[in-house]
């Protein structure tokens, strides 16, 4: 893909293509415990840093799958709001997810993103369906991988 930003329209020519990767998010023990917090899940996997240390076969505390994928909608709109003229892009909704591999904390994330379907609504509004795929600095297996919607105004 060229650098010049598209209509969202413009994004169907794109279709199986990835159209960017977002930027590196670290995913800390105090992200971790904001997230706990103000999900109230405060399993020890994720807040116990002395006990995961010693039971926890990641030998460290995990994120919360859903944190992770609570990043989808900012890493996503980092890399289309800068590669796509649409005046607004809202979330639309979920298709598949699937939570491959634990990230453990410390560890950085960043969203591969890939334009899976383009459907042109009325008044200048297109449905974009996306591939995201997490990737874990320094591992094989990705975090997540969701198929996620964005309705984007031209």
């Amino acid at each position: 893909m060229n650098s010049s930003r598209l209509s969202p329209a413009a994004l169907a020519d794109h279709v199986g293509q990835e159209i960017g990767t977002s930027s590196w998010i670290t995913i800390d023990q105090p992200r971790v415990d904001t997230f706990a917090d103000c999900t109230e899940d405060r399993q020890w996997i994720h807040v116990d840093v002395e006990r995961a240390a010693k039971e926890s076969p990641y030998r460290g505390t995990v994120a919360h799958g859903f944190l992770t994928l609570a990043l989808l909608a900012p890493t996503a709109f980092d890399v289309l709001l800068s590669r796509v003229d649409a005046r607004q892009a809202v979330n639309y909704g979920l298709e598949k997810v699937r939570f491959v591999a634990p990230v453990r904390t410390g560890k950085r994330v960043r969203n591969h993103v890939k334009v899976a379907a383009v459907e042109v609504k009325d008044g200048g509004r297109v449905l974009l369906t996306t591939e995201n795929t997490f990737e874990i600095e320094g591992e094989d297996k990705p975090a997540l991988v969701a198929v996620s919607l964005a309705m984007l105004m031209a």
